[in-house]
């Protein structure tokens, strides 16, 4: 499979049949990604069906495959829900589009106590479009059937009402339980939430407040690392420790 475009209207499709795609996406595979008649392509609705097919047909803002394989890939469990704080500059962009290629479910945007960017009114809105834009090309990139969701941004008493009942980890330097330790039975719940603080690091009181609502610090190595990368390393080790990789 060497590309993916999405579709997200795409309900149901057999081999055999022909899918179209159109507009924007249509619009980049003809005249950026240069899609010509014969190549394999994909075609995907983001929610777990992919039909691979070679294209039939390639102009200018439409594209046709004929359908040669249809996979539906189920919902990973537990589902991975990343609670990224927000961040200064690109660098919690660079969070969840790396978390997505290594396969996070679901992200929350937090406006932690610490953070320095903020969230607010229209800034809200345009944060979060922002972020499913990253989360749908990353998907795209990394070939993934499943686009994954970002959440409206939450402040830590919102996030204190995610935790509750759910097997939280909180990314701490200084945790005295490392993420290597954790029993692979401990992690199979329903959905599994990983907490990722800002740059200066998730500040005592929020700490508190997690802890009490049942979270679990855990440290990713020796090191500190910047928000754009502990929550993508995290993942990554999670994937070992799920059997996934």
């Amino acid at each position: 499979m060497s590309s993916l475009y999405l579709r997200e209207d795409l309900e149901s499709t057999g081999v055999g049949d022909s899918v179209t795609l159109r507009g924007p996406e249509a619009k980049h595979a003809v005249a950026v990604s240069r899609l010509r008649v014969g190549e394999t392509t994909s075609i995907g609705n983001g929610r777990g069906l992919i039909a691979t097919g070679p294209v039939v047909r390639s102009e200018p803002g439409e594209l046709e495959i004929r359908v040669e394989s249809v996979v539906v890939h189920p919902e990973n469990r537990p589902g991975l829900v990343l609670v990224q704080a927000l961040a200064k500059g690109d660098r919690d962009e660079l969070a969840i589009q790396a978390a997505t290629e290594l396969g996070v479910d679901r992200i929350v945007p937090w406006g932690a106590e610490r953070s320095i960017s903020r969230w607010q009114g229209d800034k809200a809105v345009k944060g979060r479009a922002r972020w499913q834009l990253i989360v749908r090309e990353a998907s795209k990139q990394s070939i993934r059937a499943r686009v994954p969701e970002v959440a409206e941004v939450v402040d830590t008493r919102g996030l204190t009402a995610i935790v509750a009942g759910r097997t939280v980890l909180v990314l701490e330097p200084s945790a005295a339980l490392a993420l290597s330790e954790l029993d692979p039975s401990a992690l199979l719940a329903e959905e599994l939430v990983l907490v990722v603080g800002p740059e200066g690091g998730i500040s005592p009181a929020e700490r508190e407040r997690l802890e009490a609502a049942g979270a679990i610090e855990v440290r990713i190595g020796s090191g500190v690392l910047r928000t754009s990368t502990a929550g993508p390393a995290a993942i990554a080790a999670l994937n070992v420790l799920l059997g996934r990789w």
